[in-house]
């Protein structure tokens, strides 16, 4: 078992701070495990709402939690939305009686709900599946991790075989049980259809009229499939920077899928040989290489750049009020190109990193150095914003 000992600090410090503490992020990414190591399932104080004795208990929810103490949690909380107004009054209990932890895989529908009746009150952490600043990044462990993606079932199964059988039954599970659970009626074959699309697009700018027309659906039809994906924590819309430059931008969202693993498998892409022959492989590390950094990084805010005469930065992230630029090469020595030298004048970038499989880190300009993507495991945030290591005397 690997030990996640980064996020169970991060979850602890959280709730020291807060009344309430959402944590959030994709079915089987190991909220469950993480909360179960604060408060045991077999506490009073941890309900679970996918187990019908939990359920039961929780028929009167404030009886049930107003006389505990110490750390409540509430596992898969978005099955009973109505408990958030009796959360909103326990937590203002004075003095206060108990915190409460609530775990949901419904982002969007979660953080709206508890937006508008905890407000002030909550702190949200997002889970996802394990990375490179957990597991390390030695090239087996970075491949494998690329390879079958970060969910753990799927990470540490015994073989590429299991791994993919598991990520094909976990999709199976989001579209035949998980969505009709929260209320979504799509069919499951359509939904499919569009989450395959999906994977063909990853990494390209959406385009709503061309989904639509495939689908046969309307266009809000085809945003209202991407947005339940992009709750879900499946996909991530990456959205474009535009300022008052005289170039024309692009103005749509790029998409990728979250998880390089299950975008493999809605591929059909089973082994390690697949991924590497396959034309999407580049866009695919790109996407991979892009949420490790945001991961890493977590900026204020993270959008691509895009301009109708081809100058495009894959990454642009606001840290510290300042701005710093990624790109991501799927080469093996990548060299400084006219769209780099565009994007640091244009934008007024502090740095730019350029991401990519191997080992070496070396310069292509004052501003602009190339990265191992491991080195974010070593260096965390300043792999990228901190630019090289300033050099020993004598060498």
């Amino acid at each position: 078992m690997i030990e996640r000992s980064r996020r169970l600090a991060e979850l602890r410090a959280a709730l020291k701070r807060s009344r309430v503490t959402a944590l959030v992020g994709p079915r089987q990414a190991g909220k469950t495990t993480l909360a179960r190591q604060i408060v045991p399932p077999d506490s009073p104080a941890y309900f679970d709402l996918e187990d019908p004795t939990s359920l039961a208990r929780l028929t009167e929810p404030m009886t049930a939690l107003a006389p505990l103490r110490g750390l409540v949690v509430i596992d898969e909380i978005q099955r009973r939305p109505d408990v958030f107004p009796i959360l909103r009054v326990l937590a203002d209990r004075r003095p206060l009686r108990a915190r409460f932890l609530i775990l949901g895989s419904a982002g969007s529908d979660l953080l709206r709900q508890s937006s508008e009746t905890l407000a002030g009150r909550i702190e949200t952490v997002t889970l996802s599946g394990f990375g490179t600043d957990e597991l390390g990044a030695d090239p087996a462990t970075l491949r494998r991790l690329w390879r079958r993606g970060g969910f753990p079932p799927a990470y540490l199964a015994r073989s590429e075989r299991e791994s993919y059988v598991w990520r094909q039954q976990l999709i199976q599970t989001y579209l035949e049980r998980d969505l009709p659970q929260l209320g979504i009626t799509i069919p499951a074959p359509t939904l499919l259809r569009f989450w395959t699309m999906l994977a063909h697009y990853h990494g390209g700018i959406w385009n709503a009229a061309e989904a639509a027309r495939s689908l046969g659906v309307t266009e809000p039809t085809a945003r209202r499939y991407l947005d339940i994906l992009t709750g879900l924590f499946m996909v991530r819309q990456l959205r474009p920077w535009h300022q008052n430059l005289k170039k024309r931008q692009v103005k749509s969202p790029k998409v990728y899928l979250r998880d390089s693993g299950l975008l493999h498998t809605l591929l059909g892409l089973a082994t390690e040989r697949d991924v590497l022959s396959h034309p999407k492989a580049g866009a695919s590390w790109e996407g991979f290489a892009i949420e490790e950094a945001l991961r890493t990084i977590r900026p204020e805010a993270a959008y691509f750049w895009a301009t109708h005469t081809g100058a495009e930065l894959d990454l642009l992230l606001f840290v510290g009020g300042r701005r710093y630029g990624v790109e991501v090469k799927f080469q093996d020595a990548p060299r400084l190109t006219p769209s780099m030298r565009i994007a640091l004048e244009d934008l007024g970038l502090r740095r730019l990193s350029v991401l990519y499989p191997g080992d070496r880190r070396y310069p292509l300009d004052r501003r602009v150095d190339v990265v191992p993507l491991a080195e974010l495991a070593t260096r965390g945030a300043d792999a990228l914003i901190a630019g090289s290591r300033p050099r020993r005397q004598g060498t």
